[in-house]
C-alpha cells in the first residue's frame, strides 16, 4: 500500500494542538479543499464517525471514515470507508516540551483500479503531499495563534 508521512511542528502545546486537529468542523479552515462532518458518536472515541468531502465546490468525493484508535491528547486512527479512500489514515501528537509539539500525519492508501491505480499514484503523490504539507503548515500558524490569544 502506498504511504504518505508528513509531519508540521507547531508553537503551541501538544494539548492545543490536540484540540484544534479534533474539532473536526474547523478542519475546512487548514485543510485544502476538504470539509469534514461527524457522523457518529460526534466523531470521538472508537467506533466514532466523521465523514470528509474533498473536492471544488459540489465536484470531488465522500471520504468515510471510522475511528479505530483514540487516545487523546496523542493519537487518532481511522479507517477509510469509502469507494475513492481505502486504507488507513493517523494522526499523532507528540510533546516538544511545555510550548511546542510535532503533529504527525500518515496515510496507507488502498489505491483503486489496480495496478492502473499504483501507476497513476506515482504521477499524484508529489502533488497530495505538497496539498498535505501546505495544509499542514496552515494548521501549525492556526493552532499557533490560537495558543498565544
Amino acid at each position: 500500500m502506498p504511504v504518505l508521512a508528513l509531519h508540521v511542528d507547531v508553537d503551541a502545546p501538544a494539548e492545543d494542538t490536540w484540540r484544534a486537529a479534533v474539532d473536526w468542523a474547523t478542519q475546512r479552515d487548514w485543510m485544502l479543499g476538504t470539509r469534514v462532518t461527524p457522523t457518529h458518536l460526534d466523531g470521538r472515541g472508537v467506533g466514532g464517525r466523521i465523514e470528509a468531502f474533498s473536492g471544488l465546490g459540489r465536484i470531488g468525493f465522500l471520504d468515510p471514515m471510522e475511528i479505530t484508535l483514540w487516545q487523546p491528547p496523542r493519537a487518532c486512527h481511522v479507517t477509510h470507508l469509502g469507494r475513492v479512500v481505502r486504507g488507513t489514515g493517523a494522526f499523532e501528537v507528540e510533546p516538544r516540551g511545555d510550548r511546542r509539539s510535532r503533529f504527525h500525519w500518515r496515510e496507507e492508501l488502498d489505491l483503486p483500479l489496480g495496478l492502473l491505480g499504483r501507476a497513476g499514484w506515482l504521477l499524484v503523490r508529489p502533488l497530495f503531499a505538497y496539498g498535505v504539507q501546505l495544509s499542514l503548515r496552515r494548521f501549525a500558524r492556526l493552532v499557533a495563534s490560537r495558543a498565544r490569544a
